[in-house]
C-alpha cells in the first residue's frame, strides 16, 4: 500500500502499517524530509514514531520514494495523509488534496481504494471520485482521530475505527487493514465519516471553551474549578478528558476544524450559534490571560507593560510535541509583546532549529527566563516543569510570582520555595511566610 505526506498524521499511519505487517510505500513533496527518512531520521517530536520508522525499514516494509506515481503504481490502498489548511473564509483548502488525487489518477491499479485521511469537508469523498472519472477505484473515507504527543499509541490503540463508502465492499477492504488492532468499526457512507472528524473535534473544543468559562466563573463566586471538574468528570455521560482551563486551545486541528464546520453550516444554511460561541470564547482567552498576567504584577488589567520582564515557560500548543502551528501561548507572547513586555521562553520541545517567534527571546535553560523576571507563565503544561528547582527559581525572580494557565504546578510546592501562585479558577495561593526569630523586647 501507498501513504502520500509524511507529516504526522502520514508517517504515523506509513510507520504503524508497517508494524502490522503491511508492506508500505511513503512519499512526500519535501524531498530533504524524505532523504532524512530514509536515513531514519524524523523531524517530528513524537513518542516511539522514531523506532517505528527504524524497525519497517529494517524489516523491509517501510520504504520512502520521490514520485507519488512510484508510490502508488502497485498499491492495493493509497491513503491521502495531506494538509488541508485553513482557507479563505475559514473553510478547509483542498488544494493539496485535488493535486495529488490529478497526479495519480492515471497510475492508480484498478481495483485499487483511494482513502482519505486528511480532514475535509462532507462531500469530498464524491468530489474526489469525480475527478478520479475511474469506476474501478473507490473512494473511502477514512478519518484519523490521532493526537499529537501519542500519535503511535492513538494508531495502534484506537478508540474506533472509522470507515466510510457509499458502496459497501470497498470500506469492508479498508477496515480489514486495521483487523489486528481489535477496535470497534463503523461503517458508514461517505459524508458521514466525513462528518465524524469534524464533529467530534468541535466537540472537544466546546468543552475546552466551556471549562475555561467556567474557570472565570469559579474565581468570581469563589469556587475551584479543580472540585469542579472532579465532580463533573465522574459523571460517565461527561467524562474527565477535555476538562482542564487553560490559555485557549489551539495546535494543527481544532481551529481550523472548527472554522471549516462554521463555513460548512454556513453553506448549507445552517446557523450554528453554538460553535460560533464557541470560537468567540476562545478567541478571547488570551486577552483574559494578560489581563491576568497584569494584575499578578500588580498592575490594572489594561495597564501599559512597558519594561515588564516575564519569563514564559512552554510555547508549543502541548507537552509532547515541537509543534507551534496555533499555539495559544504564541498568541499570549503576541498580545504581551504587543503591550510592551520584554519576552523570554523556554520549551523542552524546540531545539533553536525553528523558526524564530517574534517577540520572544527563546533560550534552552529554563533557569535563564527566571533571572531579574518579574514574572513566570506557565503556557504549556511540559511535565518536567513540575520538577523545577523552585526554591533557586525564587532566589532568581524579581517577582516572585508563576501564573500558572494551566494549574499544572503544585501551589503549596511554590509558596514554600517563597513564590506567590496564581492559577485559573482556583484561589491565590501566597509564599508562606518563616515566623520571625527575634526576641521579644
Amino acid at each position: 500500500m501507498a501513504v502520500v505526506g509524511a507529516g504526522y498524521v502520514g508517517l504515523t499511519t506509513a510507520a504503524c502499517l508497517a508494524s502490522l505487517g503491511h508492506r508500505v510505500r511513503c512519499t512526500d513533496s519535501d524531498r530533504g524530509k524524505l532523504a532524512r527518512l530514509k536515513r531514519g531520521e524524523v523531524d517530528i517530536l513524537e513518542k516511539g514514531l522514531p523506532g517505528l520508522v527504524a524497525e519497517g525499514i529494517a524489516a523491509g516494509r517501510l520504504g520512502f520514494v520521490e514520485s507519488a506515481a512510484e508510490a502508488v503504481e502497485t498499491a492495493e490502498a493509497v491513503f491521502l495523509c495531506v494538509p488541508t489548511p485553513m482557507g479563505e473564509g475559514g473553510m478547509a483548502d483542498l488544494s493539496a488534496v485535488i493535486d495529488v488525487a490529478t497526479k495519480v489518477r492515471d497510475v492508480l491499479s484498478p481495483g485499487c481504494v483511494l482513502v482519505n485521511k486528511s480532514t475535509v469537508p462532507v462531500g469530498t469523498a464524491a468530489r474526489v471520485a469525480a475527478l478520479l472519472g475511474r469506476d474501478d477505484v473507490a473512494v473511502v473515507s477514512n478519518p484519523e482521530f490521532l493526537r499529537e504527543g501519542t500519535a503511535v499509541h492513538d494508531f495502534l490503540n484506537p478508540d474506533r475505527i472509522v470507515v466510510g463508502s457509499d458502496t459497501r465492499g470497498p470500506a469492508e477492504r479498508v477496515a480489514a487493514l486495521y483487523a489486528r488492532l481489535g477496535a470497534p468499526t463503523v461503517l458508514t457512507d461517505a459524508a458521514s465519516a466525513e462528518m465524524v472528524k469534524y464533529a467530534a473535534n468541535c466537540f472537544l473544543a466546546t468543552k475546552l471553551s466551556y471549562v475555561n468559562a467556567i474557570a472565570e466563573l469559579c474565581e468570581r463566586l469563589g469556587a475551584d474549578i479543580g472540585d469542579v471538574t472532579e465532580g463533573m468528570g465522574y459523571d460517565r455521560r461527561i467524562g474527565p478528558t477535555f476538562l482542564s482551563p487553560g490559555p485557549g486551545w489551539g495546535g494543527s486541528c481544532l481551529p481550523k476544524d472548527t472554522m471549516a464546520l462554521k463555513q460548512v453550516a454556513e453553506v448549507a444554511g445552517f446557523e450554528f450559534g453554538l460553535l460560533d460561541e464557541v470560537i468567540s470564547g476562545n478567541a478571547k482567552q488570551a486577552s483574559r490571560v494578560v489581563e491576568r498576567i497584569a494584575v499578578a504584577c500588580g498592575l490594572d488589567a489594561d495597564a501599559d507593560l512597558t519594561g515588564l520582564r516575564i519569563g514564559l515557560l512552554g510555547l508549543t500548543f502541548k507537552a509532547g510535541t515541537n509543534d507551534l502551528r496555533d499555539s495559544p501561548a504564541l498568541s499570549v507572547a503576541r498580545l504581551l509583546a504587543e503591550r510592551g513586555a520584554e519576552l523570554t521562553g523556554y520549551d523542552p520541545g524546540l531545539t533553536g532549529a525553528e523558526p524564530p517567534i517574534p517577540g520572544v527571546r527563546v533560550v534552552d535553560d529554563p533557569y535563564y527566563i527566571a533571572k531579574d523576571a518579574h514574572a513566570l507563565v506557565l503556557l504549556t503544561d511540559w511535565p518536567q516543569f513540575r520538577a523545577l528547582d523552585w526554591p533557586r527559581i525564587a532566589g532568581l525572580l524579581e517577582g516572585p510570582v508563576v501564573i500558572d494557565t494551566r494549574n499544572h504546578l503544585d501551589p503549596d510546592a511554590l509558596s514554600r520555595a517563597g513564590i506567590a501562585w496564581r492559577g485559573f479558577g482556583r484561589p491565590p495561593v501566597d509564599p508562606v511566610r518563616t515566623p520571625s526569630l527575634d526576641p521579644v523586647p
